[in-house]
């Protein structure tokens, strides 16, 4: 619909410019409250009402017949004080919406578009609260892509952070552990990691004299000492891997990995850190709190100070973040080396490396960043921008977007459910964070194997005779569907209360449902080829476009034929629309939108049972172009449509 309406307000502006002072930008097109008053209203004469000094609706009445015989419009009318309404062609629009379905015609509007997402601290399993950020991030990414975006996808892995340093920690003071140990050990590693960072949380807070030794840890690893360093590659980079196997099953993933530890080692902060004082963008601090610091005073209140490098010398999460956003622009005349680190699909994975190696691409030098970090780390964010303005580089500043959302909690409920034995003071909240510290959360892989076993439930019930794998396949599309909507039809400044009842259901606005109305679609060419012979494929419309709907439809099934091509041919603008807000929980409800509308025509309106031909032809063509639609919405999501349910 945007190409169809682009042209239209051409048109349009191309008959009013000769009698009005309207310029195109004034003619905003917008839907009618009701279908009855029109399809799309023009709102300019309230605009000229001063300048020309009438009221909006005698100019509104001036128009009229300029836009009556305008391609694609087949009525005009005045409404209200000085709307001025349209009644679009039908058979354009279909024929429009034919052409479009599952494709775009949206063009791109930077050079490259840097994503940076899911950024798990590898020192354990992920989370729930980790996937809500993945979604959001790789759904992102689809519907850039989709606009014709060149996007490349970073996961950043702190492997030198403080949380990797507990589990060093952990595995060197509490279990005596080698590296040698380490690669014996039995099962899942990460869930392993999961229990060994909450106890050595619980340990440091009981011996607080112990954190001597975890900073000299630390130190180490910074310098790449062995055997801190050895340790602390070893547990990040086979977490990592957990982590991209945990990603895989909701189809996610990465274009390339970049390491903290490889941007100290290829002095990447000691440029950033140069440029910063060069340019007087941090200071020294002599004397207070933060004496024997560089600090960076702050836009918003001058009197506060942000450390950017601790009196030891060592650099702060916001330091290196600086750096880190400098590289993805281009800005520090440097880049890594690259090493393949997976091959998924024939795609490789490459990740960060101080080891100069042959080949490899390059990466970062975008025109406009994001970061898909949690809204509590909002603060940091802004100081990063504001590093970037200091160096005088407004233009960049200006395009680094902090994606934030909230966080995802556990519901009281769900806490009984994982055995969690709740405070006094917790059982008073409606809900708790979760907290890697307190080992407390449902781990994603667990989430994943529960929804797996239920989707499994259900199939069994259904297609009890189906092969073993494939009922396999079909659970997983369904665990995976299930999630992604979960996450995504949620507005992202609102809290997640997760509950395993809501989350597993099968019914009411959930990633099965829409699922399911895709197994329909499916169904419905499937019996079309095995009773008729006609493959999907050739349902095409006629070649003479005004005989796309079919002589004597009834008034009913012309207008909800009308609701429903309007709703599918939106898809476009619910993207650009998702895309502007960041907020893709327009796309969910879109997409649940249309599959009620098309359930809704579905029932009323026979197809395959309809004896004139005619009739049955159109409505096939109608539900072509919503399946193609649907699948490229839920595509843009990342729920796989399964083919059967």
């Amino acid at each position: 619909m945007i190409a169809f309406k682009s042209r239209l307000r051409e048109s349009i502006y191309e008959r009013l410019k000769a009698v009005f002072p309207v310029a195109l930008e004034d003619l905003d097109m917008a839907p009618t409250p009701d279908p009855k008053m029109g399809d799309l209203a023009l709102t300019f004469p309230f605009q000229l009402a001063k300048t020309l000094k009438k009221a909006p609706r005698a100019i509104a009445q001036e128009a009229v017949p300029l836009l009556a015989s305008v391609e694609g419009v087949v009525k005009a009318d005045v409404a209200g004080g000085g709307f001025l309404n349209l009644w679009l062609d039908k058979a354009a629009v279909f024929a429009e919406a034919i052409h479009i379905a599952g494709r775009t015609a949206l063009s791109p509007d930077e050079e490259k578009i840097v994503i940076e997402h899911t950024n798990i601290n590898p020192n354990k399993a992920a989370h729930i609260g980790h996937l809500r950020n993945a979604c959001l991030g790789d759904t992102l990414a689809r519907c850039l892509r989709f606009k014709g975006e060149k996007v490349e996808v970073q996961n950043y892995i702190d492997d030198t952070g403080v949380q990797v340093v507990d589990v060093v920690f952990g595995f060197m003071e509490l279990d005596k552990k080698t590296l040698d140990d380490l690669e014996k050990l039995p099962g899942k590693f990460d869930y392993y990691c999961w229990d060994l960072y909450a106890r050595v949380s619980a340990y440091l807070t009981e011996h607080p004299q112990a954190q001597v030794r975890k900073t000299a840890i630390m130190k180490s690893i910074e310098h790449g000492r062995d055997p801190e360093y050895a340790l602390s590659r070893y547990i990040s980079r086979r977490i990592v891997r957990a982590h991209l196997a945990t990603m895989k099953r909701l189809g996610i993933a990465y274009d390339v990995l970049p390491c903290e530890s490889t941007i100290l080692h290829l002095k990447f902060w000691d440029k950033a850190f140069a440029l910063l004082k060069e340019r007087q963008a941090i200071s020294f601090s002599a004397e207070g709190e933060n004496k024997g610091c560089w600090v960076m005073r702050l836009e918003e209140d001058e009197e506060r100070e942000k450390v950017i490098v601790r009196s030891d010398g060592t650099v702060t999460y916001v330091g290196k973040d600086i750096a880190y956003q400098l590289w993805k622009f281009g800005l520090l005349g440097l880049d890594f080396y690259y090493e393949p680190f997976a091959d998924e699909n024939g795609r490789t994975l490459w990740i960060s490396t101080p080891v100069p190696s042959p080949g490899g691409p390059g990466f970062g030098g975008a025109s406009k960043v994001y970061n898909v970090i949690d809204t509590r780390q909002a603060y940091l964010q802004k100081v990063v921008v504001q590093g970037l303005r200091s160096l005088n580089y407004s233009a960049q500043a200006a395009k680094s977007i902090h994606f934030s959302y909230e966080m995802v909690a556990l519901s009281p409920k769900s806490l009984s459910e994982l055995g969690y034995a709740a405070s006094d003071e917790e059982k008073e909240r409606s809900f708790l964070e979760v907290s890697g510290r307190k080992g407390l959360g449902v781990k994603a892989d667990d989430l994943l194997d529960r929804l797996e076993d239920k989707a499994r439930a259900e199939i069994e019930k259904r297609n009890s005779a189906l092969p073993a794998e494939e009922k396999r396949r079909i659970a997983r599309d369904i665990a995976s569907g299930a999630l992604r909507y979960f996450m995504l039809k949620f507005a992202r400044n609102s809290v997640i209360v997760f509950d395993f009842e809501e989350a597993l259901s099968f019914e009411g606005e959930t990633g099965p449902y829409l699922q399911y109305t895709a197994v329909r679609l499916n169904s419905i060419f499937r019996k079309l080829k095995e009773r008729h012979g006609v493959a999907e494929s050739d349902i095409v419309p006629p070649s003479d476009g005004r005989a796309l709907l079919p002589p004597g439809l009834s008034e009913k099934e012309t207008a909800d034929f009308w609701d429903l091509v309007l709703a599918a041919a939106s898809l476009e603008e619910e993207v650009l629309r998702s895309v502007a807000a960041l907020e893709f929980s327009h796309l969910a409800k879109f997409a649940f939108l249309l599959c009620q509308k098309f359930n809704g025509y579905y029932h009323k309106y026979p197809v395959l049972a309809e004896e004139n031909k005619s009739v049955r032809a159109f409505r096939l063509l109608t539900i072509r172009t919503i399946k193609e639609q649907l699948h490229c919405a839920l595509g843009l999501m990342g729920i796989p449509p399964p083919e059967r349910m």
